[in-house]
């Protein structure tokens, strides 16, 4: 998610704006099922959402009474997201930044989420740890991304193993949270396949 990518080529921003532009959406307009099952008992406060896309839990949570800031570096997922939220009536904080460089405020909201995004892992290291650092006294973390199994075991995601890990990896470095759930979770795809997701829900200790 950085737009450094040298003067041959097109930049990783270009490459998803492309890619949003090619398909409408390129996510289902669905939540998550995971920030269902793991967010809907929470009470409503401040959400994070980074690396938003095409915005479909960002407008889930703004549907359910959360005040939803949505950070992504493509113009053209923000875009949808708008035009989502518009049809479904509610308003979300659209913000075009890229992660690799931006910072949100500290401690400033009760949900902070991360849905696949995948980096180089220093890069993943810097960026999820800005994360956490956004996440509120008594507030939750939440990461779901293609688990290193799914590249051999699972359908879809990534095909380079630098870009994937564990939900223990992940959980490993969340120094000052607690740690309510870290394990790979089996999410059905289509006919008969599946994709092997990390889940790691975090929680902050409230002050």
């Amino acid at each position: 998610m950085n737009d450094a990518q040298g003067p041959s080529g097109p930049t990783r921003q270009q490459i998803w704006d492309d890619r949003h532009a090619a398909r409408e959406p390129i996510e289902s307009p669905e939540p998550d099922p995971t920030l269902v099952e793991e967010i809907g008992p929470l009470a409503p406060g401040r959400a994070l959402d980074l690396g938003a896309g095409d915005g479909r839990n960002a407008v889930w949570l703004a549907a359910h009474g959360w005040d939803v800031t949505a950070v992504d570096f493509s113009r053209v997922a923000l875009d949808r997201g708008r035009a989502l939220a518009d049809r479904v009536g509610v308003e979300v904080d659209w913000v075009q930044q890229d992660l690799l460089a931006w910072t949100p405020p500290s401690r400033a909201f009760d949900l902070v989420c991360l849905f696949f995004i995948h980096l180089a892992p220093d890069e993943r290291r810097a960026v999820y740890a800005r994360a956490a650092e956004g996440v509120a006294p008594g507030g939750s973390l939440l990461v779901v991304a293609h688990d290193v199994s799914n590249l051999g075991q699972g359908a879809g995601g990534p095909q380079d193993r630098a870009v994937l890990f564990t939900a223990d990896e992940i959980a490993a470095d969340l120094r000052g949270f607690e740690v309510m759930r870290a394990e790979p979770v089996r999410r059905p795809v289509g006919d008969e396949m599946v994709a092997i997701d990390a889940v790691v829900r975090a929680v902050r200790p409230g002050e």
